[in-house]
């Protein structure tokens, strides 16, 4: 990212991604990562995010027998990046997100889970 950003919260930096990956759409995939993610469509998107999950419970794991927790915060870097340009792909971004975990807040995890049960 060239131009110059300044967040000075972690909802911030969310709102900046949020615009960079939305600018990033329509750009020249030969000059942008996002734009080819893009291009080449969902399921290429899709690969990404799975192959960040993957790369994130093996970080957890070394994590947890190492006590070195510093690759885990990069690869849960990479998969949130890659889940915000999957959201991006289909057209809804992070506020969506933040949105339904504000939703849940006060809400039990077993309430929450058995509602989604009764409303399927």
């Amino acid at each position: 990212m060239s131009e110059e950003i300044q967040v000075t919260s972690p909802v911030d930096v969310l709102s900046e991604l949020t615009k960079v990956l939305e600018a990033r759409k329509g750009a020249d995939a030969d000059a942008s990562y996002v734009a080819s993610l893009h291009k080449k469509g969902l399921n290429k998107i899709l690969e990404k995010v799975g192959e960040e999950c993957v790369e994130t419970i093996l970080a957890a794991k070394d994590a947890a027998q190492s006590g070195d927790k510093s690759n885990l915060i990069y690869e849960t870097a990479d998969l949130w990046f890659h889940s915000l340009v999957m959201l991006s792909h289909l057209d809804l971004n992070a506020q969506a997100v933040l949105d339904e975990l504000q939703r849940r807040f006060d809400l039990s995890g077993i309430t929450e889970k058995e509602s989604r049960k009764t409303s399927s």
